[in-house]
C-alpha cells in the first residue's frame, strides 16, 4: 500500500498534470499564503468537489494533522490521496531557504523605490509629514510581528532612515510570544532574506493565554503591545511602530459602529498611557492593504499569518480558528461588497472621522471622558 504521506521534496518531482493540489486551511489563511498552483477547500467538501479519482489529490493543511486524516478518509472512498508532511509550514520553510539573499534584498528595495514607490513609500512619508510621526532625536522600535505589513514597514524604515534628511535612530524589535519552532525561523530566515537586523525578545504570552475562554486575541494583543513598549523603552527607545494600514483604519471605524455603538478611530499616534514618554505611531496608515499585497507576490515573498498555540491546537482538532468568524473579517467582506457598486465609500468611511460636526451629534465625550449633550445649553 502506498505511504499516506509526501514530502516537500517529493511535491517538486510530481508532474503537475497528474496532480491536485487541495488546501483545506480557512479562507483568510489561503489569501494570506498558499501554495502556487492549490485550491482551497474545506475538508468537509473536498470529496464533493473533486471528483477526477484517476488523478493524485494532494492535500495540504498548516501542519499536516487534519490533512492526514482527511487523506485517510478519502482512500477509504477510491481516492489516491495524500498528505503533504509537516503541512504548509513545511513548504514555506523549504520555500524561503531556496531563495537567493542579496538577490532577494536589491529586488524588494527597488520594487519600493521604483515600481511600487507610488503605492508604498509615498504614502508612508506622506502619513509621517501629515501625522507629525518623526521628529529629529527619535529612537523608533519598528514591531515585526512576522506578517507581511510589518515586514514591509520595516524596510520602509530601514529605506527612509538611510536617505532621510531627519536624524533619527531604528531598532528591529521582533517578539516571541511563544512561536513555534518553524514560525521563527520563518521570521529570522525572511528577515536575512530582506536584510532586516532583528533583535529577538522572549516572552510566554501563548502560555498565559491560552486557558483564557473569553477574549483571548484581545488579552494576547493587550499583553504584547505591554512587553513591547516595556522593551522599547529599556532599549532607550521613545516610539514603538505598529503596521497597521488604511484598509485596517475604515474597518475599525465600522466595527466601532456595528459592534461597539461608537465612533472613533485607529488613531496615527497615541500617546502611552501607562509607559512615560513613550508614543505609538502608524506610519503605514495611508498605505492600501492590496498594494501591500502585490509588493508581497511581486517579490514571491512568504509571511507568517497568525501563529499562537490556539490556531495550533484548532487545526490539530479540526476546529475553527477565531480568525473565522471574527467581527473584523466580517466587515471586511461587508466593505468589499458595497464597494463594488461605489469605489468611494472607502474613502468616504476614512475621511468621515475628520469631517465630525458636534453640533450635529446627539452627545460626545471630551478628551477628560466628560459626556456633553447636544441640549445641554438649551
Amino acid at each position: 500500500m502506498e505511504p499516506l504521506e509526501i514530502s516537500v521534496d517529493e511535491l517538486a518531482d510530481l508532474d503537475s498534470d497528474e496532480v491536485v493540489l487541495v488546501d483545506l486551511r480557512d479562507a483568510v489563511s489561503f489569501e494570506y499564503g498558499h501554495i502556487p498552483g492549490a485550491v482551497n477547500l474545506s475538508a468537509e467538501s473536498v470529496c464533493e468537489r473533486i471528483k477526477i479519482k484517476d488523478k493524485i489529490e494532494l492535500l495540504y493543511c498548516r501542519n499536516g494533522i487534519v490533512s492526514l486524516s482527511v487523506a485517510e478518509e478519502m482512500r477509504e472512498k477510491g481516492y489516491r490521496a495524500f498528505s503533504l508532511k509537516g503541512g504548509y509550514l513545511a513548504w514555506l520553510r523549504s520555500h524561503i531557504n531556496d531563495m537567493d539573499t542579496p538577490l532577494s534584498t536589491r529586488k524588494a528595495e527597488e520594487s519600493i523605490t521604483k515600481k511600487f514607490r507610488r503605492e508604498l513609500f509615498s504614502p508612508f512619508v506622506k502619513a509621517i509629514k501629515e501625522y507629525n510621526l518623526l521628529q529629529s532625536g527619535d529612537k523608533i522600535a519598528v514591531c515585526i510581528s512576522g506578517g507581511k505589513d510589518s515586514t514591509l514597514m520595516a524596510k520602509l524604515f530601514q529605506l527612509l532612515h538611510r536617505h532621510s534628511k531627519i536624524s533619527f535612530e531604528v531598532v528591529y524589535l521582533v517578539m516571541n510570544p511563544g512561536y513555534s519552532i518553524e514560525n521563527s525561523e520563518v521570521i529570522m530566515r525572511n528577515a536575512k532574506m530582506l536584510g532586516i537586523p532583528i533583535t529577538i525578545f522572549d516572552t510566554n504570552i501563548f502560555d498565559s493565554v491560552f486557558d483564557i475562554e473569553k477574549s483571548p486575541c484581545y488579552v494576547c494583543a493587550r499583553m504584547r503591545r505591554g512587553y513591547l513598549y516595556s522593551k522599547a523603552k529599556e532599549l532607550g527607545c521613545n516610539k514603538i511602530a505598529l503596521g497597521h494600514h488604511y484598509d485596517d483604519v475604515i474597518e475599525t471605524i465600522l466595527m466601532g459602529m456595528l459592534y461597539g455603538a461608537q465612533m472613533q478611530t485607529m488613531m496615527p499616534k497615541v500617546k502611552s498611557a501607562n509607559f512615560e514618554g513613550m508614543e505609538l505611531i502608524r506610519p503605514m496608515y495611508l498605505i492600501r492593504e492590496n498594494d501591500i499585497k502585490r509588493w508581497r507576490d511581486y517579490n514571491n515573498l512568504r509571511f507568517i499569518q497568525c501563529a499562537c498555540k490556539f490556531t495550533d491546537y484548532c487545526t490539530a482538532e479540526g476546529c475553527k480558528t477565531s480568525n473565522t468568524g471574527s467581527k473584523r473579517k466580517k466587515v471586511k467582506e461587508l466593505i468589499a461588497s458595497i464597494v463594488k457598486d461605489d469605489p468611494q465609500i472607502e474613502q468616504n468611511i476614512f475621511k468621515s472621522v475628520e469631517n465630525v460636526n458636534l453640533s450635529t451629534v446627539i452627545s460626545y465625550k471630551d478628551k477628560n471622558g466628560v459626556k456633553h449633550r447636544f441640549d445641554d445649553e438649551w
